[in-house]
């Protein structure tokens, strides 16, 4: 009997441990994102508005304009995409990347561009 019950605790606590493994983090609010860019580092605010696994994304541009997109979150892998309007025409850029806590960490694509490494912190 005994050996039956500790066999049923280890199984819940290990389906206790899956379920919370496969929740979404919660990147909602503020945060300061840097780019490692070849003219150097480049830091900006980006604010996350979060429901369930959907993202709305406002990042601010380098002469401090707002430009908005949308992105995904599925576990702690983020994903979002921003349309700038440029005197050129609209560019499309991608971020990709991976929730630890109250930092984050990936690669951005510039269109034809190329593309860089980024991190964030939480405000």
């Amino acid at each position: 009997m005994k050996r039956i019950t500790l066999l049923s605790g280890i199984m819940v606590l290990s389906l206790l441990a899956l379920g919370f493994s496969w929740q979404n983090v919660d990147v909602s609010g503020d945060w300061e994102l840097t780019s490692q860019s070849p003219r150097g580092e480049f830091t900006q605010n980006v604010h996350f508005d979060q429901e369930g696994e959907s993202l709305k994304v406002t990042m601010e541009g380098r002469r401090g304009e707002e430009s908005t997109g949308e992105g995904i979150i599925k576990g702690s892998e983020i994903e979002w995409t921003i349309t700038r309007s440029t005197p050129r025409g609209e560019f499309t850029v991608n971020y990709t990347g991976v929730v630890e806590g109250d930092t984050m960490s990936g690669e951005v694509q510039m269109g034809d561009f190329g593309s860089m490494e980024w991190t964030a912190k939480r405000k």
